[in-house]
This record gives C-alpha cells, sequence and structure tokens, in this order.
C-alpha cells in the first residue's frame, strides 16, 4: 500500500525538524578548535605558491619553471636566467599571448576570497553555531571548484587562441590541470604546491569540526 498523505507529511515535518535542530545546535569547544586551526593553516597561502608548471626539452633539460601564486606569477631564476622572461619568448615563437599578470582577474579576487573565508571562519566560531559553520563548508566547496574550472579555463584559452601568423606552428593544446603531457618538444608538468594543500587542509578541518559536533549531538540524543 501507498503511505497515506498524512503520513508522507508527517514524514516530511520530522525530516525538517531535524534538520532545523541540526542547524541549531551549539558547536563543541572541540570544533571551535578545529577552525581556528584551519584559519591558521589558511594564513600563509597569501605566501605559499598555489601550483608549479615545470616545461622540460632538449634545449631546457633542467626545466623551466613557473611557480603560480595567489597573487602573482614567478619564474624559477638562476644567475643567468628568467624563466618567466625564457616562457614568454617560446609563447612568442608559437602565437601564444605572453603571461602577464595584469592579465589573471584570479589575482585579485582570490586573496580576497581567502580573507573573506577566514573571516566568515572566525565568525562561526563567535556565534557557534552549526549553520554557520555548514555555510562556510558549502561556499568553500563551491569556491574551490570555481577555482579548478577557472584555472583549466585560463590553460585552455592560453593554448588554443594561438596566433596563426606564428613561425612556429603547433596544434592548439591545453596545459595539463593535474600531471604530465608531450607539448612540440616539451614537456610539461603541472603539480598543486603547499598552496592547495593548505587550502585542502582547511576544508578538511572545517568537514572535522561538522563531523565532531554532529556527533555529539547524536551521544547527547543516546544519552536522553
Amino acid at each position: 500500500m501507498n503511505p497515506s498523505a498524512d503520513t508522507v507529511r508527517a514524514s516530511a515535518t520530522r525530516r525538517l525538524q531535524w534538520l532545523d535542530r541540526f542547524f541549531d545546535r551549539d558547536l563543541t569547544l572541540a570544533s571551535r578548535i578545529l577552525i581556528i586551526a584551519g584559519v591558521v593553516l589558511l594564513l600563509p597561502v597569501y605566501l605559499a605558491p598555489m601550483y608549479s608548471m615545470t616545461l622540460i626539452s632538449n634545449q631546457f633539460p633542467d626545466g623551466l619553471e613557473l611557480h603560480i601564486y595567489a597573487s602573482r606569477l614567478e619564474g624559477g631564476k638562476t644567475p643567468a636566467r628568467d624563466d618567466l622572461r625564457e616562457i614568454n619568448t617560446l609563447n612568442h615563437y608559437i602565437g601564444m599571448r605572453p603571461l602577464l599578470e595584469s592579465d589573471f582577474s584570479e589575482f585579485k579576487w582570490l586573496p580576497l576570497a581567502i580573507g573573506a573565508f577566514a573571516v566568515l571562519a572566525l565568525r562561526a566560531v563567535v556565534i557557534g553555531k552549526m549553520s554557520k559553520l555548514v555555510d562556510v563548508v558549502v561556499l568553500f566547496v563551491y569556491f574551490g571548484l570555481f577555482s579548478l574550472w577557472s584555472f583549466y579555463d585560463r590553460l585552455y584559452q592560453y593554448g588554443h587562441n594561438l596566433d596563426p601568423t606564428a613561425p612556429v606552428k603547433v596544434q592548439p593544446f591545453t596545459p595539463p590541470l593535474f600531471g604530465t603531457q608531450q607539448i612540440a618538444n616539451f614537456t610539461v608538468t603541472t603539480v598543486p604546491e603547499i598552496g592547495s594543500y593548505l587550502m585542502v587542509a582547511f576544508s578538511m578541518l572545517l568537514i572535522a569540526a561538522v563531523w565532531h559536533s554532529a556527533r555529539q549531538a547524536a551521544r547527547d540524543v543516546t544519552a536522553t
């Protein structure tokens, strides 16, 4: 037999009441400590590289390095060479736009977003409610997914909008978001750096804070 409309409504009401109680629960002290630890880990992201890209060829057997920070690009440097300048010279020959910080809108909003998440996380600590913490977790997940998409789209645009009059002709390409790829006579490797790992650690600590308070709430219900 199909459940009656009253049974369905009652079940839905119980679920809504449970969600309302869940989001209104107080955070435990341990959860607040986890959140603060996450904020502490988030702050060095301003100084640490997020990604590194290495280009190796017969011409550059030791590799050209490009480090991507939250607010800038930085090439590897030796007394005889600036890798960012070398990369832009190579880009010119294949018709790719030069890598200029002014072209990356991400360098303007990413540092602001990181600071905003630190403030929102501390706000959740002060208010001490599960709803405020869950809001930060959900927003940060969306932010992480959007950042990955933005980075991939940036790589795609650089590798596909090539000048057809360039001296060296190459097929349009997308540098790897993660891992290694052969592009013309270069082996290109992209890896996340400590900044990315710190942001993942921030999200993991927030999720752990949600889990700890939820587990304590379940224990309180069982005890009563």
